[in-house]
């Protein structure tokens, strides 16, 4: 894990995450490809929610805001596409309860500067890069059209955890590996403990 080449550039998801997803989430999910389609389509609007929060906490950062304002409406066309995608399948939308992922994140993060920047962008990184892996993974095991959708969402993926991690390794150039690595933990330990319900982000059902 953490792994730049020479220019900093990162290598992969593997370079962020700090443990792979395990085969059960991945054999359970393409068995329930309907109900995690619903929940993928929760995870766009909260992805592009999540830039847009950013945007509107550091609007003196101009590279920051330029960015992820391009990452925002991107994520919000993935969630038309993911629209379209349920229509075309059959899939109705429901309410969900939300899961325990994002907020298992949350609890770990500073809510207050110097830190708060930092953790916002480094946990946006984790997520982009779970998402990443994890649509890879489900491009090899559902039917067409979802597998070549998720294919090309996969390296969608990876532009933004580039994205987030470029951001904060620009911001903090000392701190944001050390930060990266703690964080990385509770992410793994919240994708990989077994799950009383399946998400996009979930642990296995169990």
């Amino acid at each position: 894990m953490f792994a730049p080449s020479a220019a900093g550039a990162l290598q992969g998801f593997e370079d962020v995450l700090a443990a792979p997803t395990r085969e059960a989430w991945v054999q359970a999910a393409a068995l329930q490809w309907r109900e995690l389609l619903v929940d993928h389509a929760n995870c766009e609007k909260k992805a592009a929610s999540s830039a847009l929060a950013l945007i509107f906490a550091y609007p003196e950062d101009d590279a920051l805001t330029g960015a992820l304002s391009r990452l925002a409406r991107e994520e919000l066309r993935h969630f038309e596409q993911v629209q379209a995608a349920m229509s075309g399948l059959g899939v109705a939308f429901i309410r969900q309860k939300p899961g325990r992922y994002a907020a298992g994140l949350r609890r770990v993060l500073h809510t207050s500067e110097p830190g708060r920047k930092l953790d916002l962008l480094l946990s946006g990184a984790l997520i982009e890069a779970r998402s990443c892996e994890r649509f890879q993974l489900l491009a090899q095991h559902l039917p067409e059209p979802l597998a070549s959708f998720y294919a090309r969402l996969a390296q969608s993926e990876a532009r933004h955890f580039e994205l987030y991690v470029g951001l904060a390794r620009e911001r903090h150039p000392l701190q944001w590996q050390p930060r990266l690595a703690e964080l990385a933990q509770v992410e793994a330990d919240l994708a990989t403990a077994a799950d009383c319900e399946l998400r996009f982000h979930s642990g296995p059902p169990g």
